[in-house]
């Protein structure tokens, strides 16, 4: 996010629609504390980004209290804003290149490091060879990029339709009180824990990463795979989670 101030995962305005929907769950019950919570990084944006304008209505306008809650969240996971987005940017401004990408079905997969830390990463490329190898892009921010830099490897689990609440909660999309690992059942691993439920997982030796886009791309080289048995894939398609016919 910092200096630029975009988002690493869409590329836009930071904050963008999905972490202003994050920020109104996290901050439901304590609209002021969301308000001083934005004011800090308004000022702090402001200092990075020097003259920019409109930091006052992206930071704290659409966040001020309305008379009330200023929409109505649907809490099943994945879902989208009743009725409409009122965050989502007219269709001439969308950028070309995200609406491509979001034309892309991707798996949903969870990434996780001794630590423990975790992340949803739904841009995951297996590549065989000697030895197989995996891809990916991620938050070079976030702390499961942290754990890996420091523990040098990570586990993939590929994730499926009960996963939901469950991907949105590594995502950042839905509230984890107790810590992101605190509901459900892990089985721990060398790389990192995984949900005992997945379909299996794979456990990778981090070999390089470099900033690409504004995303960090990870290579890494598969040491362990341990599949269960073929569950049904959850995919992202166009802002939504999908599931095959």
């Amino acid at each position: 996010m910092r200096p630029a101030w975009r988002c690493r995962v869409c590329g836009a305005h930071w904050p963008c629609q999905p972490a202003r929907l994050g920020l109104l769950v996290e901050y439901r019950h304590d609209r002021t504390a969301l308000l001083v919570y934005l004011g800090g990084l308004m000022a702090e944006a402001g200092e990075q980004l020097g003259h920019a304008t409109g930091l006052y209505e992206r930071f704290l306008g659409w966040a001020r209290a309305r008379g009330g809650t200023m929409f109505h969240v649907n809490h099943e996971p994945g879902a989208e804003i009743h009725h409409t987005d009122p965050f989502a940017a007219p269709a001439g401004q969308r950028s070309p290149v995200r609406r491509l990408r979001g034309r892309l079905a991707a798996p949903v997969t969870l990434w996780t490091a001794p630590g423990p830390a975790g992340l949803t990463v739904s841009s995951t490329l297996v590549a065989e060879g000697e030895p197989d190898r995996l891809l990916g892009l991620i938050d070079p921010e976030s702390d499961l990029w942290a754990a890996v830099e420091e523990a040098g490897r990570f586990a993939v689990a590929p994730l499926g339709p009960p996963h939901r609440q469950l991907a949105d909660r590594f995502a950042g999309l839905f509230p984890s009180p107790g810590g992101l690992f605190a509901i459900g059942s892990w089985t721990d691993t060398p790389y990192g824990p995984v949900p005992s439920d997945a379909g299996g997982w794979a456990g990778c030796r981090l070999d390089a990463a470099r900033e690409y886009g504004w995303g960090l791309l990870v290579e890494a080289t598969i040491e362990a795979v341990d599949l269960a048995e073929e569950t049904a894939p959850l995919l992202h398609y166009r802002g939504r989670y999908r599931e095959l016919d």
